[in-house]
């Protein structure tokens, strides 16, 4: 694979938000010393530079038909990146801490396009059993409203059932004021779908006018 290094070193070095990062022990290739370099992960390229200020990697590991695993080594927290193939090189890294060399394992191993494909092809499955039938209960439904006319929420005239062993006498009060009867706003020239907005409000208004001279006449008399 032919790589731009300018390109590389660019999407190296960019402010994109990064996958991990952080110090790592590497061992080099011909020499068994092992050299702290400073690693930056993207997508399934694995950067490392001299330190963090550095502006180019010192090389970078392509994340594609390789496996992550522990091994015994002489440096604490050792972990390496093989490659399948006889001359595939294999790439020994040691972290500083446990915690660290637990979420780098994690990383690298979930950074291929490899275990993306089984990923998306698991949500697939899992949809596809959805649709079947196999998936959650649907949320439950809210409770259903009162039912309307005109616009507003029909009153129950049940008395509420008495509680067992009671009776419904046995508790004198004051009766509630009866409910006022559901009227409808008569029409004189034809369905409330043709009518304006100025209409209805005319017509509405003779009723709401004449109930309160009703109800003021009522209240004037002894």
């Amino acid at each position: 694979m032919k790589l731009n290094e300018r390109s590389l070193a660019f999407y190296a070095t960019c402010d994109a938000p990064v996958d991990n990062a952080g110090f790592l022990y590497k061992k080099g290739g011909r020499h068994a010393a092992y050299h702290r370099r400073w690693f930056v992960l993207r997508g399934n390229m694995l950067f490392y530079f001299e330190d963090p200020a550095s502006r180019e990697p010192v090389g970078v590991i392509i994340l594609e038909g390789c496996t992550v695993e522990l091994v015994e080594a002489a440096e604490e927290f050792a972990f390496a990146v093989r490659f399948a193939g006889v001359r595939a090189r294999t790439y020994v890294l040691a972290a500083e801490s446990q915690a660290a060399m637990e979420g780098w394992v994690k990383a690298l191993s979930r950074a291929s396009f490899d275990y993306l494909r089984l990923v998306v092809r698991e949500l697939e499955q899992q949809l596809a059993a959805m649709r079947a039938g196999g998936g959650p209960p649907p949320p439950p439904r809210p409770r259903a409203l009162p039912s309307k006319e005109n616009g507003c929420a029909v009153w129950s005239t049940e008395s509420p059932a008495a509680p067992t062993g009671t009776s419904a006498h046995t508790r004198p009060g004051p009766e509630p004021p009866p409910l006022p009867p559901r009227r409808r706003a008569s029409v004189p020239n034809g369905p409330l779908d043709s009518a304006s907005f100025a209409q209805l409000h005319e017509w509405y208004g003779q009723e709401v006018r004449a109930l309160r001279s009703q109800w003021l006449r009522n209240r004037a008399q002894p």
